[in-house]
């Protein structure tokens, strides 16, 4: 045979079968892409625009346990786990901002492209509504009165001349503010749940109004608090989301995974995981 022949062939099959493997490999690419939805594809194919590519961005004001709080440098909580849904069905990771409390509940946040959505346990209101996009209610809530266990403080008359701690723009700022004139109490604003939290326990003040899983969960892990009183105020969580655009989009794409969950079962898992037993039916 001859060499330079023999040469020849090889160095023709070494071509073809380099073109091919890289044929190959392009095509796993992009087989891969489409398998996952790619960066972004899966929201782009449901018409919504995301602020970061990759990233179902988030934003709420930290901490509020345990709907959003940190765990070591992670942000963990039930609002976090719900959101979570969005995020796996649009094939991205959420991406969690601190954030004044007022540019979420505003929509400020949102026409920044700040984020895409907000969480906070946020309370369903007429002024809010009017603002942003809400998705429908996840969780039932009410007002409650903490306060330490021997301070002999059960309603809310009983904190005449005394000083009340309730976190600024708020549901709970606004349930003290009104009740405040007929029951003689100061109201002193904190600008985080933490602070109003620490502020009873120290002595500061001498009890807080705010949401009943928050202080709930607090006086589990503080055995010298406790919830002396129960406001029967109402109130629903939702989401929110920039009130056009890809806002009411999202919106959608959260009540429909809602409802979903609440079918399958995820929801009560996820509820039980961080309240400790499934919501009444």
């Amino acid at each position: 045979m001859n060499i330079v022949s023999t040469l020849r062939g090889r160095r023709l099959s070494m071509t073809t079968a380099t073109v091919a493997a890289l044929a190959l490999a392009l095509t796993a690419c992009g087989s891969s892409d489409k398998a996952g939805g790619g960066s972004g594809d899966k929201a782009a194919a449901a018409g919504i625009t995301l602020v970061k590519s990759g990233k179902l961005t988030v934003c709420t004001h930290l901490p509020y346990k345990p709907f959003q709080y940190k765990d070591g440098t992670k942000v963990v909580g039930f609002d976090v786990d719900l959101l979570d849904l969005v995020a796996k069905d649009l094939g991205v990771e959420q991406d969690v901002v601190n954030i004044e409390w007022a540019q979420v509940t505003s929509g400020a946040a949102f026409k920044a492209k700040k984020c895409d959505m907000g969480m906070g346990a946020m309370t369903i209101t007429p002024e809010r509504q009017a603002a942003i996009s809400i998705t429908s209610p996840y969780m039932d809530a009410t007002q409650v009165l903490m306060a330490k266990k021997d301070s002999g403080i059960k309603t809310l008359a009983d904190l005449r001349g005394k000083k009340v701690g309730a976190q600024a723009d708020t549901t709970g700022k606004k349930y003290a503010d009104e009740n405040a004139p007929a029951n003689g109490y100061t109201v002193i604003p904190f600008n985080d749940l933490a602070l109003q939290e620490n502020n009873v326990k120290s002595g500061r003040v001498d009890a807080a109004i705010n949401d009943n899983g928050v202080l709930y969960d607090f006086v589990k892990d503080n055995s010298d608090m406790a919830v002396v009183a129960e406001f029967n105020t109402g109130e629903q969580y939702g989401f929110a989301a920039l009130k056009d655009g890809s806002g009411p989009k999202l919106v959608e794409k959260f009540n429909g995974l809602l409802t979903a969950a609440k079918s399958d079962g995820k929801y009560n898992e996820i509820y039980k995981k961080w309240f400790g037993v499934e919501p009444a039916k």
